[in-house]
């Protein structure tokens, strides 16, 4: 497929930042969890799904109230939209599957600062950078959040057990 206009991407496994230009070839690859996994140019890469006009699929739309006149953020928008964000390799959500630790918003010389701790299923997982250019790009859209910064941690280890009753099941686990 020929890409449409100018759109942003992250190179796999790594999570550099990459602009595929428009007019490029690309093959779709995988389509979970509201992400794009195209190769082009030899390279793999990884579209999020509110640019996925530019591949010609249905983007996905994050709606949001109003934002409040005031600046805050509201930690319902917060947690909707890591709702919205995928481990790429498993099809449930991060805030289900247990990898997300607190999300606190802070005041930092005038801004929003959304600050997220979170694991990976293990330590080693190649995707983590992936992952982690997830949740800043979407949480970067929640109404005012200025910056978001995402600290991976491994204390306390991931386990099954942080998952919600409803991923175990969707997971043939429970």
């Amino acid at each position: 497929m020929v890409v449409s206009r100018d759109v942003p991407a992250r190179l796999v496994p790594n999570g550099t930042r990459i602009t595929i230009k428009k007019n490029a070839f690309v093959n779709l690859r995988q389509a979970l969890g509201g992400t794009y996994t195209v190769t082009v140019n030899g390279n793999m890469a990884r579209i999020d799904g509110t640019d996925a006009d530019a591949i010609g699929q249905q983007p996905l739309e994050l709606d949001f109230d109003a934002a409040e006149a005031d600046g805050t953020v509201r930690d319902e928008d917060l947690e909707k939209t890591l709702k919205t964000i995928y481990d790429p390799e498993i099809p449930v959500n991060v805030v289900d599957l247990g990898l997300v630790y607190g999300c606190d918003v802070i005041r930092r010389d005038n801004q929003n600062v959304v600050q997220v701790r979170m694991t990976l299923t293990a330590p080693t997982c190649g995707m983590g950078p992936v992952l982690v250019g997830d949740v800043e790009d979407r949480l970067a859209k929640v109404p005012n959040v200025d910056t978001v910064e995402v600290a991976l941690v491994f204390d306390p280890p991931w386990s099954r057990d942080m998952m919600t009753e409803e991923a175990q099941l969707e997971l043939g686990l429970f």
